[in-house]
């Protein structure tokens, strides 16, 4: 959790990652008040965040679509680069882990019908 340092009229002025005054007060990661001020602050750094996020996603767009293309026979996985079927297969292999770890942990208002849909 990081650590801020309050202005006189309570603005966050300061952040840290471990407590290293009395004074600080400890705050969400995900603080709407947090990102403002770290995008206030380090706009270069907010606009690099966004291109990583983007660039995540579309990571994800293209592993459906090679996952499409080796279904439908257009080439196989073989065909691809060595290293690139290793990123994939490491990828697929996280994904798989993530999706399972997942569900152990699913909402607990949640519960599945007879035919296996989820019930919300």
């Amino acid at each position: 959790m990081p650590f801020v340092k309050r202005s006189e009229t309570g603005a966050i002025v300061a952040v840290f990652r471990e407590p290293v005054q009395d004074s600080l007060e400890e705050i969400l990661p995900d603080s709407s008040e947090l990102r403002d001020f770290v995008r206030e602050t380090l706009p270069d750094l907010a606009g690099e965040q966004r291109w990583l996020e983007s660039d995540l996603s579309l990571a994800r767009v293209l592993e459906d679509v090679i996952e499409v293309l080796i279904a439908k026979g257009v080439f196989m996985f073989t065909d691809l680069p060595d290293a690139a079927q290793k990123k994939l297969r490491e990828r697929h292999g996280l994904r798989r882990e993530y999706a399972y770890v997942e569900s152990l942990f699913s909402p607990e208002d949640e519960t599945l019908g007879d035919s296996g849909e989820k019930i919300l």
